[in-house]
């Protein structure tokens, strides 16, 4: 089993990244209209597939990462949800004995894909374990183009964490690179642990690496790896897509 660069983030992600809600209603929403079993890919600590679990709906979710997986498995047993399957998968190259009317792919899941190929080959290999009028549905950001030709080396604050349930608050910073030419975006992650008086008492950096792609380009992508474009949304209440949207929300289907 290969290294994950997000096993390092198991322990944290649940509190760094607490504030990403808003785009589970919109996929257990879309589960529900399925009528099918699910597949999520990257479902890392399960944010939403113990969610669509919850709502009755069968769900398998798949992880590169083994720590990410187990703390899923841990979250899914205490929600008490057995309709949720984990495994152990490889976006790019995994085989399943199913088909499903719905494989998703929340919170910029789609990214960690480093190069066109990578992309090419998930979106290949989701296609093929798509059922009869399935759909793909996943989200990523609109790249930032302000951002890009900030410095890369001044950290910037990203958000204050109050986590209420292991008694710490955090606070979490940013320092971002892009690479032009391969649309690499390079993200250190310093998070501060403060103690009573405010003053730091630990820090953890984590490093990951995400790859930006720009409206038309994931349009063409696509078209290219054989689906029709069915919708997509500015963000997750289904409002238009519009010059100053943030969030592309896609929906796609297996070209017939």
């Amino acid at each position: 089993m290969d290294i994950s660069p997000y096993d390092a983030w198991a322990e944290i992600y649940d509190s760094v990244f607490s504030y990403v809600v808003d785009d589970i209603p919109f996929y257990v929403e879309e589960a529900t209209r399925s009528g099918g079993t699910v597949l999520e890919l990257g479902c890392g600590t399960g944010r939403v597939s113990i969610p669509i679990a919850h709502a009755g709906i069968d769900i398998v979710g798949i992880d590169a990462s083994s720590t990410m997986l187990a703390r899923a498995r841990e979250k899914s047993r205490e929600a008490g949800v057995p309709n949720l399957k984990l495994l152990w998968a490889d976006m790019r190259d995994f085989n399943l004995s199913s088909e499903f009317k719905l494989v998703i792919i929340p919170f910029r899941g789609l990214l960690s894909l480093l190069s066109v190929d990578d992309e090419i080959r998930t979106l290949m290999n989701i296609k093929r374990h798509l059922a009869p009028g399935g759909k793909l549905i996943f989200d990523i950001f609109v790249p930032d183009l302000d951002m890009m030709v900030q410095e890369g080396d001044v950290p910037y604050h990203f958000r204050d964490v109050a986590d209420t349930e292991i008694g710490r608050h955090l606070v979490v910073w940013n320092q971002a690179r892009y690479d032009a030419f391969s649309q690499v975006m390079s993200i250190r992650t310093t998070i501060e642990q403060l103690d009573d008086s405010g003053r730091v008492s630990s820090k953890i950096y984590r490093d990951f690496a995400l790859r930006y792609i720009f409206r038309w380009e994931m349009h063409h992508l696509l078209g290219l790896c054989g689906y029709d474009v069915r919708a997509l949304y500015g963000n997750f209440e289904r409002g238009e897509f519009r010059e100053d949207s943030t969030e592309m929300v896609w929906v796609a289907s297996p070209q017939v």
